[in-house]
C-alpha cells in the first residue's frame, strides 16, 4: 500500500461513525438516558473492514481479554460471561485472548461465552510464547493477575512451542480454531526478560515466526504477528518474517500515540499490515481509574494531560471515554480496538462509544492546544 492509498483509505471510522444518529453526549454518564435505550443494531455493518490483501478482524470493534483473566481484581464467572453475551449482542464480532490472563482463566471463560457461537461468524485471536504446567496455588509477586492460579509458566518462542502453546489454547477455549496468533509479550517490558528480550527475539526469529507463517500457508490460521507494549519488537519484525497483524498495547491512545503514528504506521502499511489496539483507555486510566496502564506508577505529566483532555471534553459536551475509543479506530492501518470489560453495562458502554457523533470541533480542539499530533487520524462526522 502506498502513502497516497494510505491517505485515501484513511479512517474506515469515518464511515462508521457518520452513519449514527447519537450524539456526542448520548452516552455521557450525565444523561439520563440508559444504555439500554441506546439502539446499536446497525454496528457490526457500521465498522466492516475495508479491502485487504491480509486477514482482518471481522470488525473493528472488539473486545480484550484482561478482565476475563481477573485483571486488576477478581472477577466473577458469571458477570464475565455476561459481559462477553452482551458484547455479543451489541454488535462485537472480534474477542481476543491469551494463555497468560489469569494463566488459563481468561481463555476458558471466552471460550464457555462463545462455545455455542456459529464459529465463521466472529473472529479469534489468542496468544503464544507462554506454556502453562499446572501448579496448584501458583503465587506471583506483584502480578496482574488476582484470585487463584493453578498453572506455572515458562517461555518457549520456538517452533514446536508455538504448535504446543496454539493446541492447548483451543482446549481451553473449547473452539477447533483460531483465527489470528500473537507472539507474546516479546518486549524490553517483559519484566522477566528485561535486556534478554532480544535473546528471546532471536529464538523466535528462527522458530515461532516461520512456524506462523507455515501454520498460515497450511491454513491452519489466517494471521500471525507480535502482541507487545512497544515499538522496537514490532520494527525488528516487518525487517525479518512476514507478519499480517500487530496488537500494539499502550503506544496509541490519547495520552501517548506520536511515535506509532509516525514510525511504525507509515512503515507497516508499505506491506499492508494492520494494527488491533490494546489499552485504548490506558487500562482505565482514561475513564476514570486511578492506575495508569499496568502500574501503579504515574509518568510524569499524565494527570496534567488527562486533566487538559477532560477539560476539552467538558466544553465540548463530550464523553471523553466515548473519544479515546474512536481516536484509537480512526486510522485505516487499525484493524481493531479492543477495550475490555468484566460487566453488562462496560461491555454495553464500549460498542454504544462507536456509534456516537463527535463534532469536529472537539478534535479541532485537541489539535490548537497539541494535545493531540496536528497530522494525526481523527473521526470525521
Amino acid at each position: 500500500m502506498d502513502r497516497r492509498t494510505f491517505l485515501l483509505q484513511s479512517t474506515l471510522a469515518t464511515a462508521g461513525l457518520a452513519t449514527t444518529g447519537l450524539s456526542a453526549s448520548a452516552i455521557s454518564p450525565n444523561n439520563k438516558k440508559t444504555m439500554e435505550d441506546i439502539k446499536i443494531d446497525e454496528i457490526e455493518n457500521h465498522f466492516l473492514q475495508s479491502e485487504s490483501s491480509r486477514f482482518r478482524p471481522k470488525t473493528k470493534i472488539g473486545m480484550g481479554g484482561v478482565a476475563l483473566g481477573n485483571g486488576f481484581h477478581v472477577n466473577p464467572d458469571v458477570e464475565c460471561i455476561q459481559a462477553v453475551e452482551e458484547a455479543w449482542n451489541s454488535g462485537v464480532r472480534y474477542f481476543d485472548t491469551s494463555p497468560w490472563y489469569g494463566l488459563g482463566t481468561s481463555e476458558r471463560r471466552m471460550g464457555i461465552s462463545l462455545k455455542d457461537k456459529t464459529r465463521e461468524e466472529f473472529t479469534l485471536s489468542s496468544k503464544v510464547g507462554r506454556i502453562l504446567s499446572p501448579k496448584e496455588d501458583f503465587k506471583m509477586e506483584r502480578s496482574l493477575w488476582y484470585g487463584k492460579l493453578n498453572f506455572s509458566y515458562r517461555y518457549d518462542y520456538s517452533a514446536a512451542g508455538v504448535r504446543k502453546s496454539v493446541e492447548d489454547s483451543l482446549q481451553r477455549l473449547g473452539v477447533s480454531t483460531l483465527d489470528i496468533i500473537f507472539i507474546h509479550d516479546l518486549s524490553p517490558d517483559n519484566g522477566d526478560m528485561k535486556q534478554d528480550w532480544l535473546k528471546y527475539f532471536d529464538i523466535a526469529a528462527k522458530g515461532a515466526m516461520p512456524e506462523l507463517t507455515k501454520m498460515r500457508e497450511e491454513g491452519l490460521i489466517k494471521a500471525w504477528g507480535l502482541g507487545v507494549n512497544t515499538i522496537e519488537p514490532i520494527l525488528k519484525t516487518i525487517d525479518v518474517a512476514d507478519p499480517d497483524i500487530f496488537l500494539s498495547a499502550c503506544q496509541y491512545n490519547l495520552i501517548k500515540h506520536d511515535e506509532l503514528f509516525n514510525k511504525v504506521f507509515p512503515k507497516a502499511a508499505k506491506r499492508d499490515i494492520s494494527f488491533v489496539i490494546g489499552s485504548p483507555l490506558c487500562a482505565g486510566f482514561l475513564s476514570g481509574k486511578d492506575r495508569y496502564l499496568y502500574s501503579p506508577d504515574f509518568p510524569s505529566g499524565v494527570k496534567a494531560k488527562l486533566a487538559a483532555l477532560q477539560k476539552v471534553a467538558a466544553k465540548h459536551n463530550v464523553d471523553l471515554r466515548t473519544a479515546a475509543l474512536q481516536f484509537c479506530a480512526a486510522p485505516d492501518i487499525v484493524s481493531g480496538v479492543i477495550p475490555g470489560s468484566h460487566t453488562i453495562q462496560q461491555a454495553t458502554e464500549n460498542a454504544a462509544s462507536f456509534g456516537v457523533k463527535i463534532p469536529n470541533e472537539f478534535w479541532d480542539d485537541l489539535k490548537k492546544q497539541q494535545l493531540i499530533l496536528e497530522n494525526v487520524a481523527i473521526p470525521k462526522v
